[in-house]
């Protein structure tokens, strides 16, 4: 990875940390997957609106528009499904440790279904560093959280592992432009969730949220989603399916920081360490200075 592949990494894990902030204050007032719903549709409405201003053409899409749905679908629909539904009984530092092993998901489906991300031993030290440094993170929260069932914990794997496929079909999208390949999945997104909140919810009271829950809505849907999946494809782009995946080991350390900066929040030892570990995992995972 580049100096630039690294820090359009750690600016996408900064984002996607935040994203915990706006939907925490979301989901409030709006159920889980209709607020899925309209983040993905004010985000793909956003980003065709860019296209139409800044190009390049939607038309690139078309195409491809069966590996978008297929895309959507591990990438957001069934993850995001899984997640919400593992949630409901699972402590969120446990959830937040099985989110963390996608990259190792990922290291492994990259390894069998493609020629030019194989296993190495800095990669899967790192990835298991970087694991490990998420449990320690989590502290109390992931010890909490250990006693939920088997269900929900494969539900969270589930997850991951749906990640980590989706992170091989977007390497389909290597000669379109990010910005259409995010637009398209989420337009794609849009197209699958429609359908499903209107049956679980119907149209009583779905606008019925107030300013500031409105407010963090638009910032999941613009920052943390439109914006965040045109950094998340071009990494993909740039980088590889692997290295990616790593954004969310650098996920719960930067949610926790914001906590910490804009929340008054305390940043414990156990915290301090585990962000240690996920660092080691990082560099190690990179490679160059421990040649050095």
């Amino acid at each position: 990875m580049t100096a630039r592949d690294w820090a359009q990494l750690f600016l996408l894990g900064a984002i996607w940390g935040g994203s915990f902030f706006f939907a925490r204050i979301a989901v409030a007032e709006i159920p889980p997957l209709t607020l899925v719903l309209f983040r993905v549709a004010i985000a793909a409405i956003a980003l065709h609106l860019y296209l139409l201003a800044r190009g390049p053409s939607f038309k690139l899409a078309l195409p491809h528009a069966s590996s978008f749905f297929l895309l959507a679908l591990l990438n957001n629909v069934i993850p995001f499904s899984l997640i919400f539904a593992g949630q409901t009984v699972l402590g969120a530092g446990l959830a937040s440790v099985l989110n963390a092993t996608t990259p190792f998901w990922t290291l492994i489906i990259a390894n069998m279904l493609t020629s030019d991300e194989k296993l190495s031993w800095n990669k899967v030290a790192g990835i298991l560093l970087g694991v490990a440094g998420t449990a320690v993170m989590i502290g109390p929260g992931l010890i909490a959280g250990l006693g939920g069932p088997v269900w929900a914990k494969f539900a969270l794997v589930g997850a991951s592992l749906s990640y980590a496929f989706a992170l091989i079909v977007a390497r389909r999208f290597k000669g379109v432009p990010p910005a259409v390949v995010a637009t398209g999945q989420l337009t794609a997104s849009t197209v699958m969730m429609l359908p499903v909140v209107l049956v679980m919810h119907g149209t009583v009271g779905l606008f019925d949220a107030s300013a500031p829950v409105w407010t963090a809505v638009l910032a999941l849907a613009l920052v943390s989603t439109a914006f965040a999946y045109i950094l998340y494809f071009n990494i993909v782009a740039s980088a590889g399916a692997t290295n990616a995946s790593l954004v969310t080991l650098i996920v719960p350390a930067s949610a926790i920081l914001l906590g910490t900066a804009f929340l008054g929040e305390r940043l414990d030892l156990f915290e301090m360490a585990g962000m240690a570990l996920i660092a080691f995992g990082l560099v190690t995972i990179d490679g160059r200075l421990l040649r050095r």
